[in-house]
């Protein structure tokens, strides 16, 4: 419903590998830690984003989008719905291609405002379950 196919297969195989992870920190029992993992066993290269700035699987951490030093391609989004929002402007303003907001991260105005900036957008989905399905 918030992303068809090509949109998913797009941001996945095209648009870039460094992709920020929103949310991530080294709390192991959290679904982005686990994601993480297996977007770096995919070839992506992971940024932590999380007000620790802790390093995550080996890649060093930052507090917020604005302070990472290079460009992002995705920004992956594991907070609540209701912070989604301002991350997705936030991915605009540092110039990303696309956001992914993760299973259960839903904020329809934040899809329509990033669409509309011409980023590429996926909401409610999980990249660790898509990329296996591409094939």
């Amino acid at each position: 419903m918030y992303a068809d196919e090509g949109t998913v297969r797009k941001i996945l195989t095209e648009l870039g590998d460094t992709w920020a992870v929103v949310g991530l920190s080294t709390n192991q029992r959290r679904p982005a830690y686990g994601v993480a993992a297996v977007l770096q066993r995919f070839g992506k290269r992971i940024v932590p984003v999380h007000p620790k700035a802790e390093t995550v699987h080996g890649e060093v951490g930052y507090p917020s989008l604005d302070a990472i030093p290079f460009e992002i391609d995705v920004v992956d989004v594991f907070v609540n719905s209701d912070l989604a929002g301002v991350v997705a402007d936030e991915a605009v303003s540092i110039g990303a291609k696309a956001v992914w907001f993760q299973l259960g991260v839903i904020d329809e105005a934040a899809y329509q405002r990033t669409r509309d900036a011409g980023l590429a957008m996926v909401m409610d989905r999980c990249p660790a379950i898509e990329i296996p399905r591409l094939g």
